[in-house]
């Protein structure tokens, strides 16, 4: 899914990588206010939705190659979280829809939920 798609189906406003938002295509997303969920569990997804508005953030996405975050509930970051994401070629996207309204609306225009890492 393009994200000039997730754009208009979240009704979400673009924070930073305006540039790549017809560029970049995601597969699958997740959705998480836990960033060690993130890290532990969540596998080949190319969007993150979370109200969590710090760096820790944009680290994790780095970290997990995650390429567009999407804060819900019409949370906004920071400019030091801007920043950091622009610094780190990833998009940030806001939402007024809460966490569910938006996985669902996600989910049901055909965005995949991603793999998970297994526990053993």
């Amino acid at each position: 899914m393009r994200i000039k798609e997730i754009i208009e189906i979240l009704q979400a406003e673009v924070l930073t990588g305006e540039d790549m938002i017809d560029s970049v295509e995601v597969h699958s997303a997740c959705g998480s206010d836990m960033m060690s969920d993130v890290l532990a569990y969540v596998k080949d997804q190319g969007l993150l939705l979370t109200g969590l508005c710090n760096p820790q953030v944009v680290r994790t996405a780095e970290m997990m190659d995650i390429s567009v975050i999407c804060f819900v509930r019409g949370k906004k970051p920071d400019d030091t979280v801007v920043s950091l994401a622009a610094e780190k070629n990833i998009i940030l996207l806001s939402s007024r829809q809460t966490m569910y309204m938006a996985c669902g609306l996600l989910f049901a225009a055909g965005l995949e939920a991603g793999k998970a890492h297994e526990l053993s």
